[in-house]
């Protein structure tokens, strides 16, 4: 047996009509996957099977909405509005994929994963909603302290989701890079063409113990199916939130995109986000981010719609286990944008190249993502190149990080007050480029030669 939905106790939300379509659809699905997994499956099983899906899935639609109504639930309009939205754009949108392709194993995981994400999600967020077991907590926040609710929503949504006890670790993420990322953006726009884009950024680990749990997947790396699965349940994510809170129901969900890091860095650099908050999940590091759109920005490569999202997930997996991976990891600190850009376009090439503005934003970057070798500004505001190194020699768990200092200044003071906290070197941002890169080059080729 292969990939399968684990059933839950907590699937269940208290209303016997719910539930019990509820479990039917997940036990569908299931003999779908096993179906889907036969070498010797037929056209026509997979069909019936899908058929039987949808047959389903619209009674439990029908027996759900009149069960709102009947209690009068508050939530109802917007509730149906996803329903159709599933059931009039997104099922028939598969459907014809796997016409097209007569029932391709591609298109029959889209199918699946789409499905799997979207009642997982669903279940979890709108479905309890309607029983007043999660949004009634969040209902007396007060809007002046948006930020902070938005944070205690998150909390409890991914608790609900996936039982964590996450924690707001920071208000105030700069973007700064986290183990191995996903980046997932998604755009909204009014018909009067306003635009927010919201960005949820997953640490690899993070999804595969959580949703790849309940797939009961023993794999250590994402795949396709996992990553539908995720875009649907994170798509349900930020329904919930904003329901309530920055976007109202006159803005629509016009493109998806999965960003590399760079690209996520790149708008991010480009606009002050309305929100930024970063949490810490236990099972890994989970960041939410919602900004005013960049109208040149609105489309980018990684983008895509239902008929190709598989292609493009499936090329997003392949370029992120690319040689990039490989790479020495190093982190740039200046509060210099330009000389950032500038080390970054000279160094992104042989390395994996991380930027920090601030001091503060470094030692975070360090912390969320160890490097392999820190470039220091010596001279900054609030936070100077000396106090960044002391808090990086007095933590024992990144004590030991080599940092050289790139700097416009190398005094006989300056460097005196530094010289009892170990920096492996120093360069003067004079140099060229060339003497700076052969520089660094070589500090890597005479490590390596000395630890072997």
């Amino acid at each position: 047996m292969g990939n399968q939905v684990v059933w839950q106790d907590r699937f269940n939300i208290g209303v016997d009509i719910i539930d019990r379509e509820h479990k039917k659809l997940f036990s569908i699905l299931n003999n779908l996957f096993d179906l889907s997994e036969q070498e010797e499956k037929s056209e026509w099983g997979c069909r019936e099977g899908i058929k039987y899906f949808k047959g389903h899935a619209m009674k439990h639609f029908a027996e759900e909405e009149a069960y709102m109504a009947s209690i009068d639930y508050t939530g109802f309009d917007t509730h149906r509005r996803l329903h159709d939205y599933f059931r009039k754009i997104t099922l028939p949108s598969l459907e014809r994929e796997l016409e097209d392709s007569r029932y391709s194993a591609d298109a029959i995981k889209h199918f699946l994963g789409v499905c799997t994400g979207w009642l997982i999600g669903h279940t979890l967020t709108e479905d309890y909603a309607i029983t007043g077991k999660t949004m009634s907590r969040w209902t007396n926040l007060l809007p002046e302290d948006e930020e902070t609710a938005i944070g205690k929503v998150i909390v409890q949504l991914l608790f609900d989701l996936f039982r964590l006890n996450a924690k707001v670790i920071s208000d105030n993420y700069g973007g700064e890079k986290f183990g191995r990322g996903i980046y997932y953006r998604l755009l909204y726009k009014t018909k009067q063409k306003e635009s927010v884009e919201v960005f949820l950024i997953f640490e690899e680990k993070l999804l595969l113990s959580t949703v790849g749990k309940m797939m009961a997947s023993s794999e250590d790396k994402l795949n396709v199916l996992l990553m539908n699965i995720s875009r649907y349940m994170a798509k349900q994510f930020v329904q919930r939130i904003r329901e309530h809170f920055l976007l109202g129901d006159n803005y629509e969900l016009q493109d998806e995109s999965l960003l590399t890091y760079d690209q996520f860095q790149k708008i991010f650099d480009m606009k002050q986000p309305r929100c930024s908050l970063l949490f810490d999940t236990g099972e890994g590091y989970f960041a939410y981010c919602v900004m005013q759109s960049l109208e040149s920005l609105n489309r980018i490569r990684g983008s895509f719609k239902e008929d190709n999202a598989m292609q493009e997930i499936g090329r997003y997996l392949k370029d992120s286990k690319n040689p990039r991976e490989q790479k020495k990891k190093i982190l740039v600190v200046d509060d210099s944008s330009v000389m950032c850009q500038m080390m970054q376009k000279l160094l992104e090439k042989d390395y994996d190249i991380t930027l920090a503005n601030s001091g503060l934003s470094a030692i975070r970057c360090i912390i969320l993502a160890r490097p392999d070798l820190v470039l220091l500004d010596y001279e900054m505001p609030v936070c100077d190149g000396r106090q960044v190194l002391e808090m990086i020699r007095s933590e024992e768990d990144m004590a030991d990080i080599p940092v050289i200092f790139l700097t416009g200044r190398i005094d006989k003071e300056s460097v005196g007050k530094v010289v009892s906290l170990k920096p492996e070197g120093y360069l003067v941002k004079s140099l060229k480029p060339e003497e700076i890169k052969r520089n660094i080059d070589n500090y890597f080729k005479n490590k390596k030669e000395a630890d072997s």
